[in-house]
């Protein structure tokens, strides 16, 4: 079949790939700028969240919206939790960015083994066969749910956007950002603005956590590679560059 027929397709199934990848990479880009250091665990919270999901659809037959709202609300608890038990103990040692990135990758290492242990080894689907109609545009092929994680990023990166931008919480992230020191001069606390980004970074993990859970099958490791591949992404697009590991999300899945 020649290249010409198919590229449409391509485009669309880099874009839906690329969505999630920009998801894992926004996350720990927003960490990274604000926090400085390394969230390599943002791919244990997508992990969690697309596991909670399965849990709450399939094991407690709830509703995909309730099922969703509460997989959003485990996961800020499972990031909250992690910042108050190890990340923020390691920023009042002034533990450096090495030490901060290990804890980062035992964590990581840590959740995918407690899958293991509650879920089994076995993959796991997420049976949404009767929501998800085809679409066929004769060029190419699209699924509700692939459309739905398109959607679903675009609302995410639009948010973000506001935010960053137009809030109060934006600019103390951004002042945060470019000096502590003076940030604190000027009445804003670390911590709370910590708390805040962890908060964010939590949802878009949740969010990408369901969505790759809808396209994916789900196995305990799964949030190794994705988060490797948001690592790439933010690198691509300019480590601590929020707008560019988006950019960078979507090009390795175009690639």
């Amino acid at each position: 079949m020649p290249l010409v027929d198919i590229l449409p397709q391509l485009i669309v199934n880099g874009l839906i790939a690329g969505s999630i990848y920009a998801l894992a990479a926004s996350g720990f880009s927003l960490i990274y700028y604000v926090v400085k250091f390394q969230y390599f665990s943002h791919g244990a919270i997508m992990s969690i969240g697309a596991y909670l999901f399965f849990a709450f659809m399939n094991l407690m037959g709830l509703n995909y919206v309730l099922a969703a709202i509460l997989t959003i609300a485990g996961c800020i608890c499972a990031t909250l939790l992690s910042n108050w038990l190890l990340y923020k103990p390691l920023r009042m040692r002034k533990a450096t960015p090495t030490v901060t990135l290990i804890a980062s990758i035992v964590l990581l290492i840590l959740i995918a083994n407690l899958m293991l242990a509650f879920f089994g080894s076995n993959t796991k689907t997420i049976p949404l066969a009767k929501y998800n109609k085809i679409f066929d545009f004769g060029i190419l092929t699209i699924t509700l749910i692939q459309l739905s994680i398109i959607i679903s990023t675009i609302i995410l990166f639009l948010f973000l956007w506001f935010v960053f931008k137009k809030t109060k919480l934006g600019k103390s992230m951004r002042a945060l950002a470019d000096n502590k020191d003076v940030a604190q001069v000027v009445g804003i606390n670390p911590e709370k603005i910590y708390t805040y980004a962890f908060i964010i970074a939590a949802v878009f993990g949740a969010v990408g956590g369901i969505l790759l859970g809808l396209e994916q099958n789900l196995y305990p490791r799964m949030g190794i590679p994705i988060i490797i591949k948001g690592f790439i992404s933010s690198v691509i697009g300019g480590l601590g560059s929020v707008p560019g590991s988006i950019v960078g999300g979507l090009f390795v899945g175009l690639a």
